[in-house]
């Protein structure tokens, strides 16, 4: 019985005794482990989009709460049981005086509350969380109660761990999206009296007096810090608390759009594109970090309390007699101890180091830089500042094969299978792992560039010019109304180019059709004009650059980000555009040696005929859609005269900027703020950017700062 016994137990039972003995030991070691990776990485992810800091900071934000409940748990279980000696008695007093340990932990680091917007509506079960596991840490003081030193040292820890879980708990509720949103509404203003004053007006009426009313209006309170010359923390802060109100779906006044015109309009790109960064860095702290909590005066008063009791429980251990506890366990005490202090202190040195702190010292006139330590916190890292490029000709080329499946894929028979599913024709057993295989091709082709100045420049002078246009006119509102609804139309319409008669095709189909037309056509004027350029103008290779660096970027867009995206079949169409383009160059690829001479190829296909008509509409490719557009970019005229390189690329460069535009204006603000934790986006800069120049449907609320007087004759 015994034999059979020992071969059905998984782990020998020395190896389960050695774990029951080093249980505790090992989770309080990581709880504290995962402590750390959260503060020093729950910020970085704010200028850091690549996914390996988001999987780890994933993991860890599980794990922590994770540990430590269970810690707590096993605590409470352990402590439980009967002491046999004194020894363990000893043994288990110390390990009760973790317990509080765990529920600093489980109120986790200054910057990071919630890793998704969703964990902020979660702030009810982290409310019963906290009751449950200080309930739990609780009655493991209260079962270890000996009236030891060590006992007393755990209540000043206890009060530092609930001041930590608490405001993580407050700060999740501040960030949920209701109270988020309550917070933000004005104050129920009933106005005068109504009932008390039409009384008056019949009485005074009946008496044979002239009675009306007049309106009069209230002065506004005006904003002392749009000067363009102010600095850019106290603009952006005071853009801030007006228009956060756009992460909570609410309107704005016309007012608040002409303060922001004032500055926006009177600025340079550089310091418009500086305000937008401290406003959603502000946004980002607010929705994923303790920042509307630190940066309170009751902040600083409970991070004071929580330091200063947990020094004080560090010096008086270091004074208690403790030589009856084993070195292990006070190892693990001490280093709880000094971790405890190091994370509240690098915790104080990243709010010393904040945006929110250098305005306070930039208010009174004490902006010390110094206060930034470039090795732990680098300076003014508000976003990636980078734009991803995906692009279809390369994906279909395969110029860029994922290494690991290059061996397997060069067998006869599996090549065989691999084409016929990547062009329809088969949905075997490859089907199955189609989508890990595309999940890995999409990250293999995915490449991060920084955001050109060049770039920012052209949108900045895109906005500006379409806020002037509304500007002043007696139907502003339906004007900026029709600005967001321009996806590329109205650049086609603009008098220099008037090309919407021959083009205007291209740009009002579904929107993703758009983008995947207009990708394709620049992506074949983009190498089969580079052998054209004859140096003749210098602005030329720069718009044909951001051209293509806004092309790649919108497929990323659709591909990858599509939720950001109006609704459609983007997915669908861009799956057959790529199976129609594989196919070509199979048939072809004796033909092409590169991107270039695939473009040329693309280019010398016969497509007189429309190809709805020759193939009917069951594929949604646009391949060849697009072949023709980029044929008729090529053949544009005016007066007779085929248009140079530099008005051919200005024009479609300012299609892609319209285009840019529309998308950040159809994105809801979830998607945006969701953006915010993966390193940013260029897309919700430039949403921001288009509010303050007014170029939003926000603005609705066009009166309010009125109120009568009654007048008697």
């Amino acid at each position: 019985m015994n034999k059979r016994r020992s071969v059905m137990e998984i782990f020998p039972e020395r190896v389960t005794k050695l774990w029951n003995e080093w249980e505790i030991r090992v989770l309080v070691v990581i709880s504290l482990l995962l402590q750390i990776m959260l503060i020093m990485l729950g910020n970085r992810r704010k200028y850091i989009p690549r996914n390996r800091i988001r999987v780890i900071l994933w993991l860890a934000y599980l794990g922590a709460d994770w540990v430590a409940a269970v810690c707590i748990g096993v605590l409470s279980n352990s402590l439980g049981d009967d002491c046999e000696n004194d020894s363990q008695k000893t043994k288990k007093v110390i390990w009760a005086f973790w317990a509080p340990f765990l529920l600093l932990h489980l109120g986790g680091p200054d910057t990071i509350t919630a890793y998704a917007m969703e964990d902020n509506e979660l702030w009810l079960r982290h409310l019963l969380g906290l009751l449950v596991q200080f309930g739990g840490a609780f009655y493991i003081f209260l079962l270890a109660w000996k009236g030891m030193p060590l006992n007393i040292l755990a209540i000043p820890v206890f009060v530092a761990g609930l001041i930590k879980y608490g405001e993580r708990t407050w700060a999740l509720r501040s960030a949920s999206s209701s109270h988020f949103r309550d917070d933000m509404l004005p104050r129920p203003d009933p106005g005068p009296n109504y009932a008390k004053i039409m009384g008056d007006y019949t009485l005074q009426k009946s008496q044979g007096f002239n009675v009306s009313f007049k309106p009069v209006t209230e002065p506004s309170a005006k904003v002392n810090c749009f000067d363009p010359d102010a600095p850019v923390l106290e603009v952006g802060y005071a853009l801030f608390k007006t228009f956060k109100r756009l992460f909570a779906d609410l309107i704005l006044t016309f007012r608040d759009r002409e303060n922001s015109q004032s500055f926006f309009c009177n600025t340079d790109w550089k310091k418009a594109f500086d305000v937008v960064e401290v406003e959603l860095g502000f946004m980002y702290d607010v929705l994923y970090t303790k920042a509307s909590v630190s940066y309170c005066r009751w902040g600083h008063l409970l991070r004071a309390v929580s330091l200063s009791f947990t020094v004080s429980t560090f010096a008086a251990f270091l004074l208690i007699h403790k030589h009856e506890h084993s070195t292990i366990d006070l190892i693990i005490t001490f280093l709880l101890l000094v971790g405890a202090i190091v994370l509240e202190i690098y915790a104080i040195i990243v709010l010393l180091s904040s945006d929110w702190t250098m305005l306070c010292l930039s208010k009174h006139k004490k902006a010390f830089s110094c206060c930034r330590l470039p090795i732990l916190l680098p300076a003014e890292k508000r976003w990636s500042n980078s734009m991803v490029q995906y692009n279809l000709l390369s994906l279909c080329l395969k110029e860029k094969p994922i290494k690991c499946l290059g061996p397997l894929r060069k067998l006869p028979y599996v090549h065989e299978m691999w084409w016929k599913y990547r062009l329809g024709q088969d949905e075997g057993i490859l089907h199955r792992f189609s989508h890990v295989y595309e999940m890995l091709e999409e990250y293999s082709y995915k490449s991060y560039v920084p955001v050109s100045t060049d770039l920012k420049e052209l949108i900045f002078q895109h906005l500006k010019e379409k806020s002037n246009s509304a500007k002043g006119q007696s139907n502003a509102n339906a004007i900026y109304k029709q600005l967001c609804a321009g996806r590329g139309d109205l650049v086609l319409k603009k008098e220099k180019y008037n090309c919407h008669s021959d083009l205007g095709w291209s740009v009002e189909e579904d929107f993703d059709q758009s983008i995947l037309l207009w990708h394709i056509a620049t992506d074949l004027l983009y190498y089969t004009d580079e052998q054209d350029q004859n140096g003749s103008s210098v602005r030329t290779p720069d718009l044909r650059a951001t051209s293509k660096l806004v092309s790649d970027y919108m497929l990323y867009l659709l591909v990858m980000r599509s939720f950001m995206l109006p609704d459609g079949i983007g997915q669908m169409r861009f799956q057959d555009s790529c199976a129609e383009a594989i196919q070509f160059f199979q048939d072809n690829k004796a033909d092409i040696e590169g991107r270039t001479e695939a473009c040329r190829k693309f280019l010398r296909v016969n497509t007189e005929v429309s190809p709805l008509e020759v193939k009917g509409d069951k594929s949604k490719s646009v391949l060849f859609d697009a072949v023709r557009l980029a044929k008729y970019l090529k053949s544009l005229k005016t007066d007779g005269e085929h248009w140079s390189n530099e008005k051919r690329w200005e024009m479609i460069c300012d299609v892609w900027m319209e285009m840019l535009c529309y998308a950040a204006s159809q994105c809801g603000w979830k998607e945006h703020a969701q953006q915010l934790r993966r390193g940013g986006e260029l897309l919700t800069h430039v949403w921001l950017l288009m509010a303050h120049f007014g170029i939003s449907e926000h603005f609705k609320i066009s009166q309010g700062h009125a109120r009568s007087s009654v007048v008697v004759n």
